[in-house]
């Protein structure tokens, strides 16, 4: 059921961590919690939409924003903790705040689309690296069993998504996906350093 490539199977695992952390929070806590305040249905969903919009603008973007940290070179698997550490980080500040009384409608909109920068620049650099690990005869195999860790990291996101907010609200949602996220930086520090891509030409990632 794993792939027989070491470094694949980490990036999968780290990936799995990842989309989870996105779909903990962004699945049920962020509209239900939008609703509850008083935001009408089409406005909640003109939101999301205009989220999901942004975050496939942002990952097009990508090879030209992680060009200028990296002297044109390609990203590495350094990038890969570090970009997940980052987005914890701003999870967690996202959930002190609310605890701490700042505006929420301000700061969940203004924090998911922080948070939807931050994630397309790990997705998009996880895409690059899946294809730079895969040998020539097991891309396809590779690339497949990789986007199957993307589609259980939703799964659990979204189930999870929906007992936390019963259980704490989005807070709770919120601080789940910041462990979600420290889980994908901590997986991501089994990687390889030695293995340092040269050129960047764009990225692999199709799954939003």
């Amino acid at each position: 059921m794993f792939s027989k490539n070491r470094n694949v199977n980490v990036l999968s695992g780290a990936r799995f961590f990842l989309f989870g952390a996105r779909d903990v929070w962004f699945v049920v806590g962020v509209p239900v919690f939008l609703y509850s305040l008083g935001w009408s249905f089409a406005q909640v969903g003109g939101f999301l939409a205009l989220w999901v919009i942004g975050y496939g603008i942002v990952q097009s973007l990508t090879p030209v924003l992680i060009r200028r940290f990296t002297a044109g070179d390609a990203p590495g698997a350094r990038s890969v903790p570090v970009l997940a550490f980052a987005l914890a980080a701003l999870t967690a500040a996202v959930a002190l705040a609310l605890g701490a009384g700042v505006a929420p409608v301000a700061l969940i909109v203004g924090g998911l689309a922080l948070f939807g920068v931050l994630f397309a620049l790990n997705s998009a650099v996880h895409s690059y690296l899946i294809l730079a690990y895969s040998e020539g005869d097991k891309v396809a195999i590779n690339v497949g069993f990789y986007y199957m860790s993307n589609a259980g990291g939703r799964l659990a996101g979204t189930l999870l998504s929906g007992l936390l907010f019963q259980l704490s609200g989005v807070s709770g949602c919120l601080w789940g996906s910041m462990l979600f996220a420290v889980f994908a930086g901590l997986v991501a520090l089994a990687l390889p350093r030695e293995h340092e891509p040269i050129a960047l030409s764009g990225t692999a990632d199709t799954a939003d």
